[in-house]
């Protein structure tokens, strides 16, 4: 059931950018998924910029800071494509949910940026390490609620699933702290820590994007599915690139999770098979930059890498075969291309 309540802003936003409908590509096609819903995305964008304006210039600075820095906007991407791929025809019946995930999700960078004391983030200075923490942590707490003032306009179900995945990233967070530089960390530990704090996001947006098209339950449910492993091997992928990817892409230096003591796949992997150089690096409560080396080393002359790989692949896999179960649309093809470039990122 598509919900009764929107917003007059977006709907008339909507009207005037996307005229009397939308342009819909050819079934065929293969190119950027971002480019299939970039009307919508652009509604996104501009809501966006709208929800960030308060009365506390502050808050507007520190929030556009990160949100104008050059982000994907994959979760919102991600619940217009399933949104769209199940029948779902108004912009005004997705983009307020979308951005409200966009939202979550940058109130989570705020905040891990503060715990884990970052000084970069997409290229250039922190928000903790420019407006400092006090002000990086109510900014986070502003966006937040913000985010709820657009979730609040759909039904329970949207607003309980909103409010369980918020739950989920909190829940998440506590046990990376649990298992920060705990060598105790196993596999299990990990794919639990991810399916809350990175994946939520993901499968929340995905089933809800179904749901307010009126997809069947089962399809909804098939939909979170996919969300969740897509969710799993972005997170998978992301830790993959801490070790072998370049600071121009990743957009901060490589060898955070181990400066960090953050348990990724990797890192974990590393520490089953006995790399003495990874457990030292990782247990350190300070470890060097030369610990920091040899350990970068070791995982990526060990087997680790290629180990971490094959399981975000495997992942990636079962997304696709939930994939399989949607009807056939554009939009599924472009949600099948997205999980292709998420795995196959510049290792």
């Amino acid at each position: 059931m598509i919900h009764e309540t929107k917003s007059k802003t977006v709907e008339s936003s909507a009207k005037t950018s996307l005229g009397l409908g939308r342009k819909i590509p050819s079934l065929q096609g293969t190119g950027d998924p971002f480019s299939f819903v970039s009307q919508e995305l652009q509604l996104v964008e501009d809501t966006l910029t709208r929800a960030i304006r308060s009365r506390e210039q502050a808050l507007t600075d520190i929030a556009a800071h990160l949100i104008h820095s050059g982000g994907k906007r994959v979760r919102p991407a991600v619940t217009i494509l399933a949104f769209l791929a199940f029948g779902g025809k108004k912009p005004s019946d997705i983009v307020d949910i979308a951005t409200a995930m966009e939202l979550i999700h940058t109130a989570t960078l705020l905040h891990d940026d503060i715990i884990d004391g970052a000084e970069t983030r997409r290229g250039k200075e922190s928000a903790y390490k420019k407006f400092g923490l006090k002000s990086t942590l109510v900014t986070g707490d502003f966006l937040f609620i913000k985010a709820f003032e657009f979730a609040g306009k759909f039904d329970e179900t949207v607003v309980q699933w909103t409010a369980d995945a918020c739950a989920l990233l909190t829940e998440g967070e506590m046990l990376q702290g649990h298992f920060n530089r705990n060598r105790a960390v196993t596999l299990n530990d990990y794919i639990e820590i991810v399916r809350r704090k990175t994946a939520s996001l993901f499968h929340t947006g995905a089933k809800v994007g179904a749901y307010l098209a009126g997809a069947h339950s089962s399809l909804v449910e098939e939909t979170e599915r996919f969300g969740l492993n897509m969710g799993i091997a972005f997170q998978m992928v992301d830790d993959i690139l801490d070790v072998t990817g370049h600071i121009e892409l990743l957009g901060k230096p490589t060898g955070m999770d181990l400066r960090d003591g953050n348990p990724s796949l990797p890192i974990i992997l590393a520490l089953q098979a006995g790399e003495n150089a990874v457990c030292e690096a990782f247990e350190c409560s300070q470890p060097t930059e030369k610990q920091i080396t040899a350990a970068l080393n070791a995982l990526r002359t060990g087997n680790a890498i290629q180990e971490a790989k094959a399981t975000s692949k495997r992942y990636a896999e079962d997304a696709l075969k939930s994939i399989k179960k949607f009807p056939p649309s554009l939009y599924r093809n472009g949600l099948k291309t997205l999980v292709q470039l998420i795995i196959d990122r510049d290792f």
